[in-house]
């Protein structure tokens, strides 16, 4: 089970009750439940307040995914941490010590359902044991005695050229209940970082905020039309490297030879009891993908083409599927796959893709190796995470 919980208390010095304060024709506090709702990831979602106002605003909404846990008076006040009222809840309520705990802080609106589902896809991905949200930061800092903090002023780079730091955006976190348990703190262990967009970096603490937050509200989220997470009906894959491992094999007549992997034929099949259309899209050209695309029982085969083909054969198919891009699911590692992997609604590479592919926001990088299952790997993922 996924848990969400969202802490929102009466007090508020600086902005009164503003957790329900009208943000953009809504309560503040909306935004994040909707998206949590709309969330496939999530299970339940708790509002932890101390206020019969927070409450009946909260309830108005009718979201089944979300209920109300009245916090202690103890755990409301301006000096009172998030970790407090988050054991609290823990100590009250009865979860598993496997079941995963999002921290969702309601001063952070901009968050859509998309940001959950991508963050818990990367973290069961990564293997590590907590999550937190962070922006790409390339500011150059320094100390009050004039010291620089993270360059060398007399060797200034070029902004395009500072990889730049990782700024805690306090949008949201995820752990296990266990952790949470034993460490007292919302992060715990290896830490994985989901990076998102610059203007999310807003919080609503202060009047100032609120103006500059209902901005990029608006330009960034309202001004688009709102798209729900689509399930996946097309899986896409490329070969070399990614059903295979990469390897060039020759027999002694020197015919060509390519290693795959079982597992992988097996998730192919799994794909077909949902229903899911099947392709391959390879640069290369060969008579053993051929023999492979049939024994795997492909809906496409498409072999030969370049960089700027993957993409656009992808967008054919969708014509021809009646579907989007966001209902396309497709696996690659090396460089000409980088076109179709920043379109694609969900987009992964093997442990052994180029540094290019595996530096991607937001791709979800497998823990297996071309040929080796991490095809099976990613199928396995979209049926967990219930894309499929």
């Amino acid at each position: 089970m996924t848990i969400a919980f969202v802490p929102a208390r009466c007090g508020s010095k600086a902005i009164k009750f503003k957790n329900i304060k009208d943000f953009c024709g809504k309560p503040l506090i909306y935004w994040n439940l909707s998206a949590l709702q709309n969330a496939s990831c999530i299970d339940e979602v708790y509002v932890a307040t101390d206020c019969q106002e927070v409450k009946e605003v909260v309830e108005s909404f009718n979201f089944s995914k979300v209920n109300i846990y009245m916090r202690d008076k103890e755990n409301a006040k301006d000096t009172s941490a998030t970790e407090d009222v988050m054991l609290e809840f823990l100590s009250k309520k009865q979860f598993n010590i496997e079941d995963m705990f999002f921290l969702v802080q309601a001063t952070s609106p901009i968050t859509q359902t998309d940001d959950f589902e991508k963050a818990m896809f990367q973290l069961q991905n990564s293997k590590k044991d907590s999550l937190l949200t962070v922006v790409k930061d390339k500011r150059f800092y320094w100390k009050k005695d004039g010291t620089p903090i993270n360059y060398d002023y007399k060797n200034r780079p070029r902004r395009q050229d500072f990889e730049g730091y990782y700024l805690e955006n306090g949008a949201f976190y995820i752990n296990k209940v266990e952790n949470i348990k034993r460490d007292k703190n919302r992060l715990s262990g290896e830490v994985e970082l989901y990076e998102m967009q610059d203007y999310t970096s807003i919080e609503i603490d202060e009047p100032s905020d609120w103006i500059i937050a209902e901005q990029y509200m608006k330009e960034h989220v309202l001004s688009k039309k709102e798209v729900a997470i689509k399930k996946i009906k097309l899986f896409l894959s490329d070969v070399d490297g990614t059903l295979t491992d990469a390897g060039m094999y020759y027999d002694e007549a020197g015919n060509e030879l390519k290693k795959f992997n079982t597992q992988d034929g097996k998730g192919f099949e799994i794909l077909r009891n949902y229903g899911i259309k099947i392709g391959l899209i390879t640069s290369e050209k060969t008579k053993i993908v051929e023999k492979r695309a049939k024994k795997l029982k492909v809906d496409y085969l498409y072999q030969g083409l370049e960089h700027q083909g993957k993409l656009e054969i992808t967008k054919e198919i969708c014509i021809k599927e009646g579907i989007s891009l966001d209902e396309v699911a497709y696996i690659g590692d090396d460089i000409n796959c980088k076109e179709l992997l920043e379109n694609a609604g969900v987009s992964a590479c093997p442990k052994n893709a180029v540094n290019e592919i595996m530096e991607m926001n937001n791709i979800i990088k497998l823990s297996k190796n071309g040929g080796s299952g991490a095809v099976r790997e990613f199928i396995s993922l979209l049926i967990s995470n219930n894309r499929i």
